[in-house]
């Protein structure tokens, strides 16, 4: 069910990819341009590389469906075949030096290489929920953020003005509050965050939220742990880790019922809601990111293979253009 103030419509305008809200609202527009500006007065540009997820490690592997998804799913991922996986493991911001202790989310985007030279993108984070209802939030957020000519820093006063006129981006920031982050890229869980459409061969649709699930256990630095620990260690941790065995996550589906919000990422749905494995993702080695394979991947969360469609979540519709925007400025060496 669609609320007024979920609902946004997508429109071409002026040959941009936009967001407006109806008419019976304010008029609004966020273009991806205006986002990808906003990252770069807050964060800088940092030429050729990404303007959000900045910092990030490249990992490959592989991933093997399981056919108790066929009921819900006709998508190749699920064949029981094993796919080939390139990851790349990052954090949230522009900022190419943020440590690895900061209270911001963990994320984990993958792109799976099909048959006949097809691709399936799914992109992650450590949290359940994400911070921003709508594209006006997520672009306000950013700019609540810039610093402040002044002290080099954003202005606190900005920031509560934002949490004040935003309820939609305190649930993330919650979690964030009373969850440390992982000792290791492979101690983590990973939510799609989003709600996405199975589609089964007699074309049944499902609405479905997914999660991996790591096999090596969730654990998270203390709060002792998150003072001493160096600025940079999740990379050569997950190095490490994949030299000794390859690194498993489970992934879970969760089956959506009527009534569950379909549109809103900072919406749960009910614990109780069915769950079942459908596959196993494995990482068999790790790397930096520069001049490895993730590098250069733009991973849009709307490559898609048959059987796997999107909901109509303005989020994650937005993100497509705006990695894109992203994308184009490293490609020419920005």
């Amino acid at each position: 069910m669609h609320t007024k103030t979920q609902r946004l419509s997508l429109c071409l305008l002026s040959g941009a990819l936009v967001f407006t809200t109806p008419l019976w609202a304010e008029e609004k527009v966020v273009t991806a341009d205006e986002v990808v500006s906003a990252l770069e007065k807050t964060y800088g540009v940092h030429v050729g590389e990404r303007r959000n997820h900045t910092k990030g490690t490249c990992a490959t592997g592989d991933f093997t469906g399981l056919p108790e998804a066929a009921a819900y799913t006709r998508s190749v991922l699920f064949s029981g075949k094993t796919i080939p996986v390139i990851a790349r493991f990052s954090i949230p911001t522009g900022n190419p030096n943020i440590p690895d202790t900061a209270k911001n989310p963990r994320g984990m985007a993958l792109e799976f290489k099909l048959p006949d030279n097809n691709l399936h993108h799914i992109t992650m984070l450590n949290t359940p929920v994400f911070g921003a209802a709508t594209p006006q939030t997520f672009l306000d957020d950013i700019v609540a953020k810039t610093p402040d000519p002044a002290t080099g820093k954003p202005d606190p006063e900005k920031i509560k003005a934002f949490k004040a006129s935003h309820p939609d981006s305190l649930p993330q920031a919650e979690f964030l509050e009373k969850n440390n982050p992982p000792i290791s890229w492979a101690n983590s869980s990973y939510f799609g965050i989003h709600t996405f459409k199975f589609i089964n061969k007699d074309e049944k649709t499902t609405p479905v939220r997914w999660r991996f699930v790591p096999q090596d256990g969730e654990k998270s630095l203390t709060d002792s742990e998150l003072k001493s620990s160096p600025a940079n260690f999740l990379e050569q941790k997950l190095i490490d880790r994949a030299k000794e065995s390859p690194i498993r996550w489970d992934m879970m589906l969760t089956l959506g019922e009527p009534g569950d919000p379909d549109n809103n990422p900072t919406l749960l749905w009910p614990k109780e809601r069915k769950e079942i494995k459908v596959g196993t993702l494995s990482i068999t080695s790790a790397l930096p990111q520069k001049g490895a394979e993730c590098e250069k991947i733009n991973f849009d969360p709307l490559i898609m293979a048959d059987g796997i469609k999107p909901s109509d979540d303005p989020v994650l519709l937005f993100r497509s253009p705006g990695y894109a925007v992203s994308f184009g400025k490293r490609l020419s060496g920005k």
